[in-house]
């Protein structure tokens, strides 16, 4: 390895806060073990906090042993895929570990799956047991969903679970439904002593995250009880100023989601923290009385949630409940200054602006809560993260300092690869990068990196646009178009340039602020306003006002479906 490379000598490590150790001695434990910890450390204290119903670590830990038990009782063996497909119900925690206390590996379904896509992630995860909401009557739901579906997969053991299984007051007897077993009676017949099962936490996998919905077809990432392990204590060894057994945490990112699962559970159950739980993230009057509740202090977001309580018209009445908050992590896309800005002055806690991708766990980089923090850097990287900055063209070569080139990572929490997909793992992980040895995962953002080693995200590669040669990262207009006072969202792409085949214009879709008239004369106003901030080629050329964008649960515009729209009225 040449000793030139700017990346070797982690520059980013002189600027670590104090008490952030580089390297972490992570113990060889299977997942579940972060939550046998807490149990043993804090069994009295308030785990899982839902609509009144409140389970304390010790309770959690026996519920988990008991499903455990239950789930080798119905025939789950070691290495079988295990399915949850849940709003952010106390059930989801249950069977998470539960599962992974039985052997098995977990694929976690989004709630809002259509028929189809729920029929491939079961399929091509090979699960034969799915833990699903019971949420009958309501037509078209989950219920209404995998009945649809289960006779064309693998599925042999359906579990049904009810909002009211697990809220407050007199415990109930579920009516059994033919072809579906019920949590509550299932958990009636199992102690919590369930066989013991050998795990190898470095080799076996604990979770198939599926990726790759906003660009193509899913993909199964292998997250291997080590990975999800060490991911989760990186960020307890970053949070620096976080007590153990101390935390409130209000858990508003859905659960089934890599970045819900490790911020907001696997961290949070090590930390020993209280989860209050918003089953609905989209319900902000809730969210708001959990707040004014029970007082968090941990707060994991993204920038559309932090945008939108921002917008909330009854946020004055809340602002001084929500003093409460000293830590906030903002992930999944970018955080546009203003609005770090706008919600610190808010909350008077620090928003640590982090990266990460599924196939890291997810988090590899973040700002420090203490020290130097730079608005509009991913901070640096995690303990024992190591990161290069390759050239697009191989992926083989890395580029000077300050320059921009793809971001590829190594580091503990790195994926296996793809499941069943050698061929895709194949393009996404290098054995070597520069003469070092990997695995390196590539991400597919581009980046820069500073000279006190904080990285900037650029953009994605493939969504970059090409203005007659020059080459535009949508991002940086996005985040102009964000400080404009009538936007309250908005997405460039690139459009083909009628004039000049291969070449490309640049096209804002812009949703405006509640009030605000969408007119020619703001179109204009909004260009005059990136003139005056941006090079000319990069000012948009064509402006789309939208009601709404489309999105990821987790707040990632889908700049690909915006594309499709567009080839397909042109």
């Amino acid at each position: 390895m040449s000793k030139k490379s700017p990346y070797s000598s982690k520059p980013w490590l002189k600027n670590y806060p104090k008490g952030v150790k580089p390297n972490i001695d992570y113990p060889v434990i299977p997942l579940y073990g972060l939550l046998e910890l807490s149990a043993k450390d804090f069994p009295d204290n308030d785990a899982l906090v839902m609509m009144g119903r409140i389970i304390k670590y010790g309770e959690l830990k026996t519920l988990v042993d008991k499903l455990a038990a239950a789930f080798a009782g119905i025939g789950v063996k070691k290495g079988d895929t295990v399915a949850l497909h849940f709003p952010n119900l106390v059930q989801f925690v249950i069977g998470y570990y539960g599962a992974l206390k039985a052997g098995a590996k977990v694929t976690c379904c989004s709630a809002l799956l259509s028929p189809p896509e729920l029929e491939f992630q079961l399929n091509d995860s090979g699960a034969q047991t799915l833990l699903t909401f019971d949420d009958r009557p309501r037509k078209g739901g989950q219920f209404d969903t995998v009945s649809a579906i289960k006779e064309r997969t693998k599925v042999k053991n359906v579990v049904l679970t009810a909002l009211r299984d697990f809220l407050p007051g007199k415990t109930w007897t579920p009516p059994e439904t033919p072809g579906f077993m019920q949590l509550l009676n299932l958990l009636s017949k199992y102690e919590a002593n369930p066989p013991k099962v050998i795990i190898n936490p470095k080799e076996d996998v604990a979770v198939l995250q599926y990726t790759g919905g906003t660009t193509g077809v899913p993909k199964g990432a292998m997250l291997t009880h080590m990975n999800l392990v060490a991911n989760a204590l990186q960020c307890a060894n970053w949070n620096q100023g976080s007590v153990r057994g101390k935390e409130i945490a209000l858990i508003n990112l859905p659960l089934f989601h890599i970045y819900g699962q490790t911020v907001c559970m696997n961290y949070c159950i090590y930390a020993g923290a209280k989860l209050v739980l918003n089953v609905d993230p989209r319900d902000f009057p809730t969210l708001f009385s959990l707040i004014k509740q029970y007082k968090p202090t941990l707060f994991p977001g993204i920038p559309t949630l932090f945008m939108r309580m921002l917008q909330y018209k009854d946020l004055p009445k809340y602002a001084e409940a929500m003093k409460t908050i000293r830590i906030m992590n903002s992930g999944a896309a970018p955080l546009p200054p203003e609005v770090l800005k706008k919600f610190e002055e808010v909350t008077g806690g620090k928003i640590a602006e982090g990266y990460g991708l599924t196939e890291c766990s997810p988090v590899t980089h973040s700002n420090p809560l203490i020290g130097l923090r730079k608005v509009g850097s991913i901070g640096m990287p995690f303990p024992d993260v190591d990161v290069k900055i390759v050239d697009m063209e191989t992926g083989t070569k890395e580029v000077p300092a300050g320059e921009v080139g793809e971001l590829a990572i190594r580091g503990p929490q790195c994926m296996k690869g793809y499941w069943n997909k050698p061929n895709e793992t194949a393009k996404q992980i290098r054995s070597e990068i520069a003469g070092e040895k990997g695995p390196w995962v590539l991400t597919g953002d581009m980046a820069r990196m500073d000279e006190d080693g904080y990285f900037y995200i650029v953009d994605r590669k493939k969504d970059m646009i090409d203005v007659s040669g020059f080459k535009v990262y949508p991002r940086e207009v996005d985040d102009v178009l964000f400080e404009h006072p009538s936007v309250a969202m908005a997405a460039v792409v690139g459009v083909p340039d009628p004039s000049t085949p291969g070449n490309e214009r640049v096209k804002a879709f812009v949703v405006v602020k509640p009030g605000v008239q969408e007119t020619e004369e703001l179109k204009e106003d909004i260009r005059e306003f990136c003139k005056k901030k941006l090079a000319p080629y990069k000012v948009p050329k064509f402006i789309e006002f939208r009601k709404e964008l489309p999105m990821t649960l987790v707040g990632k515009v889908l700049k690909r479906q915006i594309r499709d729209e567009e080839e397909k009225n042109h």
